[in-house]
């Protein structure tokens, strides 16, 4: 059987190995794999030539798999971050890919309960093997209510509402936002500001929680503004005018997500701040924004691609044990994290006008 090309060192060519090579994003590799005809001659151009070149290919011989050839992977989607859902993408079609299973993708509009509920129907009614689950449509009550009753496997992905009844693959997203707060505090910081997520993900809550309890624990006379933010760019500007017009203002913002982040380096620079001179910036999930700015962001790592694949390798073993008759038990994988320092953070420097 032909087998996936390898790279220097034997490491296996995947589609981010592509994606850099054609200069283009995770996801346009995808449609041009998948042959979709909304991308230019001169992207798909380049992206089948780094395919050519990297000789990059499924690799039959892992299909054994839950016999995956014949297994079809429902993935719903609905995420406010553009990079998260690249991220996300790469890891569920380098591993989908790999063993030969078919993935049906599903677009769901998030907040819409009748919608979600719909949306839900159509993948679990469409034939599907199994599905995979990740946030915010983890996170909704409509979906939860579809899919407990679904004679499918379901693994969820970023959440842990569901460890009791389903498998979930995730980080402990309180303990690297209490991390997080530690460097900061580290770095001297002591007047800081929080940008929460979207207030009905999980993962918002969870984040704010290990901000707080790190100030609990660790600087309890610090001062701290938390204000709200969608996990979106464009949330994270206003929620950045918010704080960047206190007085005194922060000399540190930690934001629950890379896309936020990036939109208060953007506006302290409209207002003339160096980063990270005059004000320290942290973000979460350390996506490619994090390496496209500058300067380039101090962030919490999750290995999304790597969480996506795992919990195709745990849909997968759970599509198998269904079709013999046997039980498999749930899984519940917490995968580590990691803080990325790069050039967004620094040591406090009293400055006129702005406290620690």
């Amino acid at each position: 059987m032909a087998k996936a090309s390898r790279r220097g060192g034997g490491r296996v060519v995947t589609a981010r190995d592509v994606a850099e090579m054609a200069q283009v994003s995770p996801m346009t590799v995808s449609r041009v794999i998948n042959g979709e005809k909304n991308v230019r001659a001169s992207t798909r151009e380049a992206v089948l030539n780094a395919v050519r070149e990297l000789r990059y290919a499924p690799n039959p011989a892992a299909r054994s798999l839950a016999s995956a050839e014949h297994a079809r992977i429902g993935l719903p989607y609905s995420n406010p971050s553009a990079a998260y859902l690249s991220e996300f993408l790469v890891g569920i079609l380098d591993e989908v890919s790999r063993f030969g299973a078919q993935l049906v993708l599903g677009r769901c509009q998030a907040g819409d309960a009748a919608a979600e509920r719909e949306a839900m129907r159509q993948l679990l009614e469409g034939g599907i093997s199994g599905l995979l689950l990740t946030s915010p449509l983890c996170d909704s009550v409509a979906v939860r209510q579809e899919i407990l009753s679904a004679d499918v496997p379901i693994v969820v992905i970023g959440s842990d509402r569901f460890k009791d009844e389903l498998s979930c693959v995730r980080i402990d997203e309180q303990r690297a936002a209490y991390d997080m707060t530690r460097k900061i505090l580290t770095l001297g910081h002591r007047n800081i500001g929080f940008i929460t997520g979207h207030p009905a993900q999980s993962a918002s809550a969870a984040r704010l929680s290990g901000f707080e309890a790190a100030l609990r624990d660790l600087a309890p006379d610090a001062k701290y503004n938390v204000t709200q933010g969608f996990f979106t760019y464009q949330s994270g500007l206003l929620a950045a005018e918010r704080l960047l017009s206190a007085n005194p203002r922060p000399s540190a913002i930690f934001a629950s997500n890379d896309d936020m982040a990036a939109a208060v380096i953007s506006v302290a620079h409209r207002r003339g701040l160096d980063v990270p001179r005059d004000l320290t910036v942290m973000g979460f999930d350390d996506t490619a924004i994090a390496t496209t700015l500058s300067p380039e962001l101090t962030t919490v790592r999750q290995p999304i691609s790597e969480m996506a694949a795992q919990a195709v390798d745990v849909l997968l073993r759970e599509i198998r044990a269904k079709r013999n008759g046997e039980d498999e038990p749930r899984t519940d994988i917490v995968t580590p994290h990691t803080l990325i320092e790069r050039q967004s953070s620094a040591e406090f420097r009293p400055r006129r006008g702005l406290e620690g």
